[in-house]
């Protein structure tokens, strides 16, 4: 089979839960060599969790503020782009430099798309979490703050009902676009493909490898989440850890390229 671009489609291979367990030790270890990179990003990350949340405090819709934590693990696998470069520099024995992070994510123009694709379906889960609100908890439901919220979605019928429905409305987007992306990224930084190329192999991925692929998609979205209930500071290094791992799961999921013989 070959890709749109013309070349040949990328290998994948089945992993086991043991290689996601060696993917985050070597995650940690980057992360460990290379500390304010990892650090930076996931400082970037987490500043940006924070205006958000202030922006909907100021607007009086503090009440998005848990689904938009939830929400917020749907766009890790673009902001983590640095990290990924981060680990492959470390792999060809490369000293890490942001110079050389810059010029290599500039260097792909197919990371633009793969962009558009994460950010368009952070808005769908943004807009189908306000049309929920609307439709079952009232047209011009407005709430004074997330304590008030958490009170009707919890003690009311509606109020559980749009708690279910948005639950199995996230997991289905985060399902999506985990698997369109977790191996996306990185062969885009790896490999000159095309964007198409990229989201199709790590659909195989994650059809090739299930069990342990979701349960990496599941250990994400906890620690993300987690991380993100003290005000985004847990993500300054939960962020940069798992970055550098996906780098790593990366590695055991798709084959090399092969070398010519002689």
């Amino acid at each position: 089979m070959t890709s749109i671009s013309g070349t040949s489609d990328p290998v994948v291979r089945r992993i086991k839960a043991a290689d996601i367990a060696d993917a985050l030790s070597q995650g940690l270890r980057d992360f460990q060599a290379a500390p304010w990179f990892g650090l930076a990003f996931g400082a970037i990350y987490a500043v940006g969790g924070m205006v958000i949340v202030l922006s909907l405090t100021a607007f009086g819709m503090v009440y998005l503020a848990y689904p938009l934590a939830a929400g917020f693990a749907l766009i890790g696998p673009f902001v983590a782009i640095g990290l990924y470069e981060v680990s492959r520099q470390r792999e060809v024995g490369q000293k890490p430099s942001l110079r050389g992070i810059w010029a290599m994510i500039r260097s792909r123009s197919e990371l633009g798309w793969m962009a558009f694709v994460t950010l368009f379906v952070f808005i769908i889960w943004m807009y189908q979490v306000r049309l929920l609100i609307a439709l079952l908890l009232g047209l011009n439901a407005s709430f004074g703050s997330l304590r008030e919220f958490l009170t009707v979605v919890l003690t009311t019928n509606e109020g559980l009902l749009f708690l279910a429905i948005g639950n199995v409305v996230g997991a289905a987007l985060s399902l999506v676009l985990f698997s369109l992306t977790v191996v996306s990224f990185p062969l885009l930084l790896d490999r000159d493909v095309d964007f198409v190329t990229a989201m199709i192999t790590s659909v195989r991925a994650v059809v090739t490898s299930p069990a342990p692929m979701i349960g990496w998609a599941a250990v994400i979205v906890v620690l993300l989440i987690v991380s993100a209930l003290p005000y985004f500071i847990g993500l300054v290094v939960t962020l940069p850890v798992l970055g550098h791992a996906t780098w790593h799961l990366y590695r055991h999921l798709v084959a090399p390229v092969p070398t010519a013989a002689g």
